[in-house]
């Protein structure tokens, strides 16, 4: 099976599938976490391609790995620790965006209170320098309030999307498993 020409090719070179995975993981390929340095080259690789567009993953091993039974796991290996990655880094932005709403009614409430506590100090103070100095310092720490969750809102989110949507186009790629030299 050969790659599609319109997919962007991740070539992978190991000597045996066991190091494409996470030795301590006691659980089979199927189920065991990806090495962290495969893990890394993977995801590395696939960031320097195009951001649109399916991905194949070409892992080469030695004849003698190719023909084995682990080797026959690998692509429902890496779809499903994919897929994992995804709903992982999903929860992530999940989390993120409740903290952003949390961070968003308290800011507005300490934002409100400022407002209120200004114009009492404008009211009682009137024009004087110290009472216009009181005044607009309560409105800009109303204000520095609301800084993270406009951050959370505006920023922050965007590039734990993008890692969702890299794993989530990972866990879709094909995966082939070739012996070296094979075409």
């Amino acid at each position: 099976m050969t790659a599609n020409p319109q997919t962007q090719a991740i070539e992978i070179r190991v000597e045996g599938v066991a190091q494409l995975f996470n030795t301590l993981d006691p659980f089979p390929f199927a189920e065991r976490d990806l090495d962290g340095d495969a893990e890394e080259y993977i995801v590395g690789w696939a960031r320097e391609l195009a951001h649109r567009g399916p991905f194949t993953i070409v892992v080469h091993l030695p004849a003698p790995e190719a023909d084995k039974e682990a080797a026959r796991g690998v692509p429902r290996a890496l779809s499903r620790f994919f897929e994992y990655r995804a709903d992982v880094v999903g929860r992530e932005l999940n989390e993120l965006f409740r903290i952003g709403r949390i961070a968003l009614m308290v800011g507005l409430a300490v934002f409100g209170l400022c407002l209120a506590a200004s114009h009492a100090v404008d009211t009682m103070a009137g024009q004087t320098y110290l009472g216009s100095f009181i005044s607009e310092s309560l409105i800009i720490v109303g204000w520095v309030a609301n800084w993270r969750p406009i951050e959370i809102f505006l920023y922050d989110w965007v590039p734990i999307l993008r890692r969702r949507n890299l794993y989530r186009r990972l866990a879709a790629a094909n995966v082939i498993v070739k012996a070296n030299g094979e075409r």
